[in-house]
């Protein structure tokens, strides 16, 4: 947090480049399709959403940092 923000932001778009690294490639089409499908499923009930703050506190036990 030191860092100037100029510095933040470019660890941060370092640190974001780096995760495609090992995971599977998805084609455009496949994502879209995908993204249509849970909308719809939370649209009609069938899923529900979390918040934002709900996903962020599991990942942070899940990798331990609270």
């Amino acid at each position: 947090m030191a860092l100037p923000i100029s510095g933040r932001v470019a660890l941060a778009q370092a640190l974001w480049e780096s995760l495609d690294t090992g995971l599977k490639d998805t084609d455009e089409a496949s994502a879209i399709t995908e993204s249509i499908r849970r909308d719809a499923e939370i649209s009609s009930g069938a899923a529900s959403g979390r918040s934002h703050a709900d996903v962020i506190e599991t990942a942070r036990r899940a990798v331990k940092c609270n």
